[in-house]
């Protein structure tokens, strides 16, 4: 069984008994799409904040997450994504709900959404932007959680992975499509996988996703991605602060 049939197989088993989100405060969140189109001359950062992968394990269990969040925003991300699963990646909810008190940018809710009662769930921790796997869902439930995730005034980061799925993200008609370059069947990453699905930029703003390492590897999808998510590498490096300084930079 691949790794994403594993985990789909569990979050049908957990979506039956959520765990209850600690509340926070409301803010308004800036918006990330918005955020991305006034500044088009720069590369916007979404940093993640991950504990474990089902591939690597344990990437940093013991990081103090309201820090390692504030230090992506004093260092200029444009958006914190903060992962909420708890089998396979060693995340919670009330992470986010957590990181959504000490931070004023938008905040991604990491998981592998397919019930709309995920989504309430992540809209009371504080979340203003959500995750839609194309590869989870059917096409037809696919856009049911968009329409339901926009109309509760969230933003939605579509996630593909090949052509097909793009192709089923561009009819959705998504603002945000996010390419990610690890194989959510093997976990396997390759840069090369944003390279090949590249499109003109236009109005849709295009986040490539997963295994970047320095600024080289960014170079390599400047000319057609507006923005980069970096989770492992700002994980485990002793100075993320410094780590998104040397990421960042002029388009």
């Amino acid at each position: 069984m691949d790794f994403l049939t594993k985990i789909l197989t569990e979050k049908q088993h957990e979506i039956e008994s959520l765990d209850p989100v600690i509340e926070t405060v409301k803010k308004i969140r800036p918006s990330f799409y918005e955020g991305v189109k006034k500044d088009l001359a720069t590369i916007h950062i979404i940093g993640e904040i991950k504990r474990a992968s089902p591939s690597k394990g344990i990437i940093n269990e013991a990081v103090d997450i309201l820090e390692q969040a504030k230090k992506y925003e004093q260092a200029g991300v444009s958006a914190i994504s903060v992962l909420t699963d708890p089998i396979f990646f060693k995340g919670h909810i009330n992470d986010l709900a957590a990181v959504a008190t000490v931070v004023d940018l938008p905040i991604l809710c990491k998981d592998f959404i397919i019930d709309e009662r995920q989504i309430i769930r992540a809209k009371q921790a504080g979340a203003s932007i959500v995750l839609l796997i194309v590869a989870a869902v059917s096409q037809e439930r696919l856009n049911k959680l968009y329409q339901f995730a926009t109309e509760q005034g969230l933003e939605v980061l579509v996630e593909v992975h090949d052509a097909s799925e793009l192709q089923r993200a561009q009819l959705l008609g998504a603002k945000i499509i996010g390419v990610n370059n690890r194989n959510l069947k093997t976990f396997q990453v390759s840069i090369e996988t944003s390279i090949q699905l590249k499109q003109a930029l236009g109005e849709t703003v295009f986040v490539s996703e997963s295994g970047f390492k320095n600024r080289q590897d960014i170079k390599k999808i400047l000319p057609y991605y507006q923005g980069v998510l970096i989770g492992e590498t700002l994980m485990t490096v002793s100075d993320p602060m410094k780590k998104i300084k040397e990421l960042k930079g002029l388009r």
